[in-house]
């Protein structure tokens, strides 16, 4: 079989323009107009697939699996076998290991011009990849399901065994402009009473805290940097997504808007968590047309099951067994207000 080779495609549907690549499933870049209908590319990344290839991207972008953000120590028990995965984060598993979901080269099943441009990615991840027991089955649709709105649609099927899946969209947005500087000027809303707090190595502690009075208290906007000294590096939070209102299946997760070209990004899912993350280990990468990447150079709203849920039995399990289908659904909508 010929080698399955890295590229880049576009979704464009006369408004809105998506370049996504079949490598990692990574968004590279995202254009969407702002005041005055000005276009502004809102994604940080690199202008050719080099830099990812050779791993010079913190996950930019991507597609992370099989299960996202951190397991503790890189160990877990299901159904009385002991799973030892790659110690990639010390010390602990992260985002799938030394090479995930975001560094497989996927197919491209379909790819769709029109309307509604879309296209699809498929992924088989074999038994004991990384550590992780069984094969399983991956798919990932990005669709531009209105003149400004793109929808993700990702499911996955496991052939045999039991076997924890999470996956999280991993983009780093500013809604100025990939380079316009930091994000601290955004203002974030996060449909959430709850998060999980963590411990010195960013694991839960297993408990769901209210954010009221707490710097994490995103339930009514509020500027990022407002109080984000309060909280270590910056964000690195999952939220408990339990209060936003509903369509199509997908709850109201987030809406972050820039006061500088009143770009606007809400964001819907059907995942229990929220992972707001705010680059703070971003340092000094130099991304598309030169631009330097610094600390809280962007935003990730990363859904997703709960960090090292599988080792937390008091948080929403991330086991899906052979006969059961994981399914995860984000719609991102922009705007201007």
């Amino acid at each position: 079989m010929a080698e399955k080779k890295p590229e880049i495609f576009e979704l464009n549907n006369g408004t809105m323009q998506v370049k996504v690549s079949n490598y990692g499933c990574t968004i590279t870049s995202l254009c969407v107009p702002g005041k005055d209908g000005k276009l502004a590319d809102v994604v940080l990344g690199f202008d050719t697939l080099e830099p990812y290839l050779k791993g010079a991207a913190p996950f930019f972008g991507c597609i992370v699996g099989r299960v996202a953000n951190r397991i503790k120590e890189g160990k877990f028990t299901l159904d009385g076998v002991d799973y030892t995965l790659p110690i990639n984060k010390p010390p602990n598993s992260l985002h799938g290991g030394f090479k995930g979901f975001d560094k497989q080269v996927w197919d491209v099943v379909e790819h769709k011009q029109g309307g509604n441009p879309s296209i699809s990615f498929k992924y088989d991840s074999h038994d004991g990849e990384e550590g992780y027991p069984g094969a399983i089955s991956v798919t990932a649709t990005y669709t531009l399901t209105s003149s400004m709105s793109l929808r993700l649609d990702m499911e996955a099927v496991p052939e045999n065994k039991a076997t924890p899946i999470s996956l999280a969209q991993h983009t780093y947005w500013n809604l100025a402009g990939h380079n316009s500087g930091n994000i601290l000027d955004h203002t974030a809303q996060i449909w959430a009473l709850h998060y999980t707090p963590v411990d010195q190595n960013i694991i839960p502690t297993g408990e769901i805290t209210p954010v009221k009075g707490t710097p994490f208290d995103f339930t009514a906007e509020k500027r990022i940097g407002n109080e984000i000294q309060e909280v270590g590096l910056g964000y690195d939070h999952n939220y408990v997504l339990d209060c936003g209102d509903e369509k199509m299946g997908l709850k109201h997760a987030a809406k972050m808007k820039d006061p500088s070209s009143l770009r606007v990004l809400d964001l819907w899912t059907n995942a229990p968590g929220l992972q707001f993350y705010t680059a703070n280990y971003v340092n000094g990468i130099t991304g598309k047309g030169g631009a330097v990447y610094n600390k809280h150079a962007g935003f990730c709203l990363e859904t997703q099951g709960f960090p090292n849920a599988i080792n937390q039995p008091n948080f929403p399990s991330v086991i899906v067994r052979p006969g059961e289908k994981y399914q995860h659904s984000m719609l991102y909508e922009f705007s201007v207000e």
